[in-house]
């Protein structure tokens, strides 16, 4: 059992996880977001490589549009 932060709460995952298969897990769409792994913004490209491991701290943020037109 490994234990981590995601957006400021405590998670728990059974073994270090992929991102990639965590976010699966979570129904997200890697597309739509962008991930803070320990303080550092993660390429998309490198989601399947980066393990989410006992410890880590882990923003996700959705992309969201809109906004008024000028």
């Amino acid at each position: 059992m490994i234990a981590l932060q995601v957006n400021g709460k405590k998670v728990e995952l059974g073994a270090p996880t992929p991102l990639l298969a965590y976010l699966e897990q979570l129904g997200v769409n890697p597309r739509a977001v962008a991930v803070e792994h320990n303080g550092e913004i993660i390429d998309r490209a490198a989601y399947e490589q980066l393990m989410l491991r006992d410890g880590d701290q882990v923003e996700i943020v959705r992309m969201v549009g809109g906004g008024s037109p000028s």
